[in-house]
């Protein structure tokens, strides 16, 4: 498929970027059943890392098997997959070059109380296995958010001086944060920018609510309101807070939910200018069949 003019003009934005990233980011855009929309849907599985093996799979215990997650990412026709080293190693031969994989490179789990995560891949991990980008959180507003930031600026450089693009999942909890503002407007938007700031070509946020969580930003939003009373409106702020939209912005799926609830967040994410989602558990969790049924029902809105 030659590359379409949607897609040409996204990569018009990543400025002082080098050919081989936006080759990489191409391969991205132009990959699977949305190829060359601008918009994209990724699988991501990290969770066993997160939440353990029993309560990412148990639900679905053929996704135990990496090689049914190479699968379920092929045969639903998504953008691309996620995952940490391990998982992409495990069939990182027999599925060689039919899905861009990022590889995770950091990761935290359920079994530790401070809000940080481990360096568990490397640029030449992905290298190595032929992967478009690196994947990193940042926990803006946790005790060890200066070091993450520093870290990813890093892994960041060293990716990109490879080609390689960088997806961040920027999930602020911890310091100023409350518990209701992780998913604050205000908060969801100031992670975008962030993000942004570090240079990310593609940022992972989770769905903003309409709360607006510090004090010092309560007075700017009645003066300068959003449309913070739809979850379009919400999403459109924080493509604005994105580089007013010249960011690539993808939006969690979040924990398991139905169907309906779902394919509703999805038609915001669109209506609001949003590039896509980036669909875990809601995926692999279901059984295969369902699973792509999902999926392709997702990638119809989006298309």
């Amino acid at each position: 498929m030659l590359r379409t003019e949607v897609v040409r003009n996204i990569l018009s934005w990543y400025e002082g970027e080098t050919p081989g990233l936006k080759s990489n980011l191409s391969r991205l855009l132009m990959h699977g059943k949305l190829g060359g929309t601008g918009r994209m849907v990724i699988l991501p599985v990290d969770q066993g890392f997160e939440h353990g093996p029993a309560r990412s799979f148990a639900p679905n215990p053929a996704a135990y098997d990496p090689h049914y997650l190479y699968e379920l990412a092929i045969e639903s026709g998504v953008s691309g997959y996620a995952a940490p080293l391990g998982l992409l190693e495990q069939g990182a031969d027999t599925f060689a070059g039919e899905v861009p994989l990022i590889l995770k490179v950091n990761s935290g789990n359920s079994l530790v109380s401070n809000n940080d995560q481990a360096l568990t891949g490397t640029v030449d991990d992905a290298m190595r296995l032929g992967c478009i980008g690196v994947g990193f959180t940042i926990y803006p507003g946790s005790e060890c958010s200066y070091d993450m930031i520093e870290e990813l600026r890093e892994i960041s450089h060293y990716a990109k001086s490879r080609g390689l693009i960088s997806v961040v999942w920027s999930y602020p909890r911890g310091g100023k944060v409350t518990k209701d503002g992780e998913t604050g407007t205000d908060i969801i938007a100031y992670a975008a920018h962030m993000a942004a700031l570090m240079g990310a070509t593609i940022i992972k946020v989770k769905l903003p609510t309409s709360h607006i969580d510090l004090d010092a930003a309560k007075s700017t939003y009645e003066k300068y309101p959003v449309d913070s009373a739809s979850m379009a409106g919400r999403v459109k702020h924080v493509m604005q807070a994105a580089f007013n939209g010249k960011r690539v912005v993808v939006f969690s799926g979040g924990a398991a939910k139905n169907t309906p609830e779902l394919l509703e967040e999805v038609r915001a994410i669109r209506e609001g200018g949003g590039n896509g989602s980036i669909i875990g558990r809601n995926s692999f969790q279901r059984a295969k069949e369902e699973a792509i049924a999902l999926l392709n029902e997702v990638m119809d809105i989006y298309r």
